[in-house]
């Protein structure tokens, strides 16, 4: 059966239900995976960035023409919406997204899963995310966008806690208005004219074929801060390679996969 997807956005929020700014992005509140059609999850490379950067950063393997999905476990107990950005748009509105706190997002359940197979175009449908060139991605066709192209980014926000206010003190409070509901959700890319513009082009994700999903508006009030935050960067397999991201190429017999530094040769001097 098809997950139902909550959506909220600042003030206003959606839901698709589930089957079954600062930041402190150091808790551990969602496990996300990116899955293909035949539910195997790509492998996550970490990755550590240079200077102070908040959240958590990987590289992912991005294959030419395979449809994806992005699967959000929420692993805490409380309520918690997700605003989520494929090539730096928001997958529900595409609007250009800077993973905040006013955005649409999805709303998660305690301990639910939720998957999101595509950009939402309307209360019961998605159109299908997968991976191709540059020129052929949803942000650069139809925004020109080519900032954040390549990444999948993920801002997760806990629902507040509703504050008690004393018998005692009877003065009326102006409470802020709840957040908008967000969804919750559970192709081949066309051939380049030539394979060399093919390998010199970015990976971005394109807009597939429609699906059915629903999805409704549920009253989520999020947290100022950013539970956390995590940012995918995908990659061809040649790029990976290059950046000695993976392993490529033919096995060196005298070189076990296990050491992590070069000899030095015996004539070295310094």
């Amino acid at each position: 059966m098809r997950r139902i997807a909550f959506i909220a956005v600042l003030f206003i929020s959606l839901a698709i239900p589930t089957l079954g700014c600062a930041h402190g992005g150091k808790t551990d509140v969602v496990d996300l995976l990116i899955v293909s059609d035949k539910g195997e999850a790509f492998p996550k490379y970490k990755t550590f960035l240079r200077g102070h950067q908040e959240g958590d950063y990987y590289y992912v393997e991005a294959v030419k023409g395979q449809r994806y999905s992005i699967q959000v476990t929420n692993k805490s107990d409380r309520r918690i919406g997700v605003v989520i950005a494929v090539d730096g748009r928001n997958i529900i509105d595409g609007k250009k997204s800077d993973l905040l706190r006013n955005e649409r997002m999805y709303i998660i359940g305690p301990y639910d899963t939720n998957t999101f197979e595509g950009w939402r175009t309307g209360m019961d449908r998605t159109n299908r995310f997968y991976f191709t060139e540059q020129s052929d991605s949803y942000a650069e066709k139809v925004f020109a966008d080519a900032s954040a192209m390549g990444t999948i980014a993920l801002a997760v926000y806990r629902e507040k806690v509703p504050q008690i206010v004393p018998r005692s003190d009877m003065l009326f409070q102006k409470r802020e208005a709840p957040a908008a509901g967000a969804p919750s959700a559970s192709s081949k890319s066309r051939t380049a004219d030539k394979h060399k513009l093919e390998e010199r082009e970015q990976a971005g994700t394109g807009f597939g074929e429609t699906t059915y999903s629903p999805a409704y508006v549920v009253q989520f009030d999020p947290e100022h801060t950013i539970a956390e935050k995590i940012v995918l960067k995908y990659e061809w397999r040649s790029e990976l390679c290059r950046k000695g991201i993976i392993a490529c190429g033919p096995k060196n017999r005298f070189w076990p996969d296990d050491l992590e530094f070069a000899p030095i040769p015996k004539d070295f001097k310094g």
